[in-house]
């Protein structure tokens, strides 16, 4: 299936075509129109215009628009769920998975909004103040710019358009490369919807060129972004005077407390490590284990993970499948071959086929290599025995990412240790840091990234604060 730019609520076509092929089977599975930087121009100018409109529909159509867009994903939800598979490879239950998390996401927005208000202020609390009646109300930013990631094609889209769009924002999409479809057909249910806002919501595709002509342009507000570090550096030094939020990824940790459960423990860890491929930002990546409890937890993690089931994403009870392409496979394994040659240990074999990699847990890792270091974006995690929990705070912390972290524990002392200390935008406790709610504050710090998603922190990022006082 072919899939559309939209300019405004108007299907575009073109000329040049472009085509996604299955990460599993290398089969064509979609094709895409290739944009040009004048289709962002029209997309933005279409934005522009259509920005007062939306500020002026009422929050109960908003929301109306958002929840009808809700009950259709509701009916799409297969086919909806097969195209994320088709894209990028993400086992079907998972696709299926992703698309409730969707529908919960747009309805929270819709919810959220319902009860988004502003808040008085007491004037005369001060010595040089006096009574007024003084208030601060939330209203739209006007424009914004949203560009996401291939991981979760449609949930992150949801994350960034559902709050823009139900705080009274017009926008323009860029979705990943990868996914096309999958976007495509999200909006494609905003912009038919009875509710609709006329030319709210604009859809375009490419890469760097297309994503440098949305971010430098005078009209936007706000630059919404979820990827890599270089490219949010990037998009920081040519954005100009916007508000930009960031979420760039991380280096996630966790630490196995000697009262832990350890079974229960590496039942989950191995979930946390492996869920699509590791293609996570959260994917956790370092476990330090308390040296005590180290071989145990070690050969329980082995057992866990020898029971995920790895092959085609088309078969409902298939854990993990393939990574996003060949690079991805070929970078996994230089860095496992490098951190072999400085002494670290596989303590599963290194297997792989077409784009699958399978599981890899790596022990004797050290601090420099580059699988515990960096973000990997594979399906390895590295175990790391350590002497104490503040050996292992001082590890986790010695990172330049900050998204989330956790540990598992039953001493209570280490977990408000955990909670106070960890340098991170989300610590969780005895389970993985993995673990997102759509409904909570998620972002990071260091560089991790700027600001927070979940529907009510978005929608914060999507208005600005404007203070009225009348004497």
């Amino acid at each position: 299936m072919k899939a559309k730019i939209y300019i405004g609520s108007t299907p575009i076509e073109k000329d040049e075509w472009g085509e996604i092929r299955s990460p599993y089977s290398g089969e064509v599975v979609s094709q895409y129109p290739i944009c040009s930087v004048e289709d962002v121009e029209k997309a933005l100018k279409t934005a522009e215009k259509a920005k007062e409109r939306a500020r002026k529909t009422t929050i109960a159509q908003r929301c109306n628009w958002l929840l009808d867009v809700a009950k259709r994903l509701k009916e799409n939800r297969e086919d909806i769920a097969k195209t994320i598979t088709d894209e990028v490879g993400k086992p079907i239950s998972f696709s299926r998975v992703e698309v409730d998390r969707c529908i919960e996401t747009i309805t929270l927005s819709a919810e959220t909004m319902r009860t988004m208000t502003g808040e008085t202020i007491n004037t005369d609390a001060t010595d040089s103040g006096k009574k007024t009646t003084s208030f601060f109300k939330r209203v739209p930013v006007g424009v914004g710019v949203a560009i996401t990631p291939f991981n979760f094609p449609l949930n992150l889209v949801a994350h960034k358009i559902a709050p823009a769009l139900v705080s009274g924002n017009a926008i323009v999409l860029k979705p990943t490369p990868e996914a096309p479809l999958t976007a495509y057909k999200l909006v494609k249910l905003f912009i038919e919807s009875p509710y609709a806002i006329p030319d709210a919501i604009s859809l375009v595709y490419g890469d760097a060129e297309i994503g440098s002509a949305l971010v430098s342009s005078d009209i936007p507000r706000v630059i919404s972004f979820t990827g890599s570090v270089p490219v949010g550096n990037a998009i920081m030094k040519s954005a100009g005077i916007k508000k930009v939020t960031l979420e760039l990824g991380g280096n996630a940790g966790t630490f196995i407390d000697e009262s832990a459960d350890l079974e229960y423990s590496a039942q989950r860890c191995a979930v946390g490590a492996f869920t699509n491929s590791g293609q996570v930002c959260i994917s956790l990546q370092r476990i330090y284990v308390h040296k005590n409890i180290y071989s145990q937890f070690a050969e329980y993690l082995v057992r866990e993970t020898k029971k995920l089931k790895i092959g085609s994403p088309y078969e409902e009870d298939t854990f993990m499948g393939p990574l996003i392409s060949e690079e991805s496979v070929k970078r996994a394994k230089n860095w496992l071959e490098s951190a072999i040659s400085e002494g670290a240990k596989p303590l599963t074999p290194i297997e792989s086929e077409g784009r699958i990699l399978k599981p890899v847990i790596m022990g004797n890792v050290t601090d420099d290599m580059k699988i515990v270091c960096e973000e990997v974006f594979a399906p390895i995690v590295s175990l790391v025995a350590v002497d104490s929990f503040d050996e292992a705070i001082e590890k986790m912390n010695n990172s330049p990412y900050g998204l989330q972290f956790s540990i598992f524990s039953n001493n209570l002392k280490n977990v408000q240790k955990a909670i106070d200390e960890l340098e991170v935008g989300g610590v969780v406790i005895n389970d993985i840091p993995t673990l997102r709610f759509d409904i909570q504050p998620y972002g990071g710090v260091k560089l991790s990234g700027i600001g927070r998603e979940g529907p009510r922190f978005a929608i914060e990022e999507w208005t600005e604060i404007k203070s009225v006082v009348i004497v």
